[in-house]
């Protein structure tokens, strides 16, 4: 078969401002359909209603344009593609994929056993996993979720880490897909995006390493090509926790308002990330023909106050 065309995405959840370490998996990510001569789609992740912050989407747009990232299409956005989400779980439905679980997020940590990762939550017990589709007429009277059938998917291959292997455990067992409120859940709401909308390459932080397991078996379940997956190290701060407010303000809105030039923070995202000797100004264009998914360090990148001094000085 012939290879598809390389196209890639940007998906900023505007939940919050974009930080240095958003910045710099964006950066990552258009250079990697740039240098490929690909095509790049913006997809705004909305569906998380509750945290959504009014503004954060324009200003996540205005921060990209600042850095010089553009995109050729776009934006999409989730909350405008609900008909899609409800097809893929019908789909799921009428096969007995998923089952409506009545679990609170306490019932299954009082009821799990296992150690599992912070991050990730408790391996889900299967308390709910002997219904079937028919039973949810009987819960109407209860709110109730839609959870996955998972299996125990141990590794994947990864364009970045290689082989990359999962403890079952940080995958959390069967996992909702669906939410008692009546909207999608992250991981179908990426898989049905990322499969409809032809996204063959996916470079993200490597903090969703866990989310790849569960997004593979939906992409088989609902018989779609999966994408490859790049997971990329994050930004921390000295404390080597990831970038948050107590390592003061990053966020590339609070930098622009400084005076500091997007050459600047461009030239030490390059630096961190291998593609230059040295810290100095450069323009994300100039940045295509030196891009090397293999020269990026494996660990994390320490963003100092000293490094965001010379961002600031280089700006002047």
């Amino acid at each position: 078969m012939q290879p598809r065309p390389y196209r890639g995405r940007l998906a900023p959840s505007p939940t919050g401002a974009q930080h240095v370490g958003n910045a710099r998996t964006y950066l990552i990510a258009w250079l990697a359909a740039r240098a490929s001569a690909g095509a790049l789609a913006l997809r705004i992740e909305d569906i998380d209603s509750p945290r959504v912050k009014p503004g954060a989407a324009e200003q996540a747009m205005d921060d990209l344009r600042w850095l010089g990232l553009d995109w050729d299409t776009g934006p999409i956005v989730q909350t405008q593609r609900l008909p899609l989400y409800e097809s893929a779980l019908r789909e799921l439905q009428t096969r007995e994929l998923v089952y409506p679980c009545t679990c609170t997020r306490g019932d299954v940590e009082r009821a799990a056993s296992a150690p599992h990762a912070e991050h990730e939550g408790a391996v889900y017990p299967g308390t709910c996993a002997h219904r079937r589709l028919a039973d949810a007429v009987h819960l109407e009277s209860k709110p109730y979720a839609w959870r996955f059938r998972a299996a125990q998917v141990r590794e994947y291959t990864d364009r970045f880490r290689g082989r990359t292997e999962v403890d079952p455990r940080d995958t959390g067992g069967d996992f909702v897909i669906w939410k008692s409120a009546g909207t999608p859940a992250y991981q179908l709401a990426v898989v049905v995006d990322d499969a409809t909308m032809g996204i063959t390459d996916v470079i993200r932080g490597d903090d969703l390493i866990p989310s790849t397991p569960r997004q593979l078996q939906l992409y088989a379940a609902l018989g779609w090509s999966a994408p490859t997956f790049a997971h990329v190290p994050l930004v921390v701060g000295p404390d080597g926790r990831r970038l948050a407010k107590r390592h003061g303000d990053t966020r590339l809105s609070t930098l622009r308002a400084a005076g500091v030039k997007p050459k600047a923070l461009l030239g030490l995202l390059a630096w961190s990330c291998g593609w230059v000797e040295q810290v100095e100004p450069i323009a994300s264009h100039e940045l295509v023909p030196l891009f090397r998914m293999e020269t990026i360090p494996p660990g994390p990148f320490m963003l100092t106050p000293a490094l965001l001094r010379v961002v600031g000085y280089l700006g002047t």
